[in-house]
């Protein structure tokens, strides 16, 4: 995607930068960090976070309090990525009435696919139904270790479906296909695979996967490769570190991840999302402004700072800074943010 004159004219190096990121609120009780984010700094994605029991309804006022933000002088009139995380079983944000009880991915995934189908279109019309637009699901990392349950991040919650290739593909896409049907934007992750790995990125630093290569044979680049060629619009990276792939950096901070290998290697053309890079303890060490440019020269498309609103005034101004000094980097906010118009583009169609 290169960015056109049309897509982007009239449009500030602020207002692209907005696009770029995806600011969490918290479900019950919003904070002023997240408001500051779309007021002041033209943020044009939020991410509904936390846990809620509220309902449908409570759920509604608060989306509704943010895309009622959307106009000329904060999101250039773009109307919003709404996200939250709905897997289902431990991994369910919103609750109560007006929302089912999700069953978990492994037993999701037990069910006949032409029913899982049936079930996602069913909870992504419940998303829908409030605001959502963009579901932060499903799960496509192959846990195909002896002991599921030692995988840390997946495993050990049933996050998986299933633990051979075919079956992942298979099921995690059923999923996907309800939630398309409902016009709700899948987002597959969290590539290149989180099943391999002991700890978990959002609690543990220094976590690597050994094992995951990137070769196209690969049971990973498989079931990513057939999400791509059935239409996945949204592709979520992992901040683990893969070394047998790019022992240099967090695969979310690797170019030779997302650009060689998801991009050019596996012809991935839709947008990718980093995992929560505010608060997660794998990418602590490296400054939240700094996380946010090294995410989109990587060739990330959009930067989530779900779990730490905080941290997003950082990222926005490191953005536009960068951009600002460096012509190669404005290219690719320019290339980022069409990406990201073009998908919310799809959500009209």
């Amino acid at each position: 995607a290169t960015a056109t004159d049309g897509a982007l004219a009239g449009w500030s190096l602020e207002e692209k930068v907005g696009q770029l990121m995806m600011v969490g609120v918290d479900a019950q009780a919003p904070k002023q960090s997240s408001n500051e984010a779309v007021d002041t700094h033209h943020v044009g994605n939020i991410f509904i976070a936390g846990r809620t029991t509220a309902g449908s309804q409570a759920t509604q006022k608060v989306i509704s309090s943010f895309t009622s933000k959307v106009g000329p002088g904060t999101t250039h009139a773009t109307p919003m990525l709404v996200a939250t995380d709905q897997e289902g079983g431990e991994v369910q944000v919103l609750a109560g009435s007006g929302f089912s009880d999700i069953p978990s991915a492994l037993d999701q995934s037990a069910q006949p696919r032409d029913q899982l189908v049936a079930s996602a279109r069913t909870w992504g019309k419940e998303l829908a139904d409030v605001g959502v637009n963009m579901n932060l699901a499903p799960v496509v990392d192959l846990v195909d270790i002896s002991r599921p349950t030692s995988n840390e991040p997946i495993g050990r919650w049933g996050r998986e479906y299933g633990h051979d290739a075919a079956t992942v593909s298979s099921q995690a896409g059923a999923f996907a296909e309800g939630m398309q049907a409902s016009k709700v934007i899948p987002t597959y992750k969290h590539f290149p695979g989180l099943g391999r790995v002991k700890d978990n990125t959002d609690t543990s630093a220094g976590v690597v996967d050994s094992t995951t290569t990137r070769s196209a044979d690969t049971a990973v680049s498989v079931i990513f490769g057939a999400a791509i060629a059935a239409g996945a619009p949204v592709i979520m990276v992992s901040s683990a570190t893969y070394s047998l792939i790019d022992p240099s950096a967090p695969a979310v901070f690797s170019s030779t991840i997302v650009t060689d290998m998801l991009r050019r290697e596996m012809g991935f053309s839709g947008v990718v999302i980093t995992d929560d890079v505010s608060a997660a303890v794998q990418v602590q060490e490296v400054s939240a402004g700094d996380r946010a440019v090294r995410a989109i020269r990587a060739g990330c498309d959009i930067v989530l700072a779900s779990a730490d609103p905080t941290v997003a005034e950082d990222m926005v101004m490191a953005l536009i800074s960068t951009a600002r000094s460096d012509p190669a980097f404005a290219a690719r906010v320019d290339e980022s943010a069409t990406r990201v118009l073009d998908l919310k583009k799809s959500l009209q169609s």
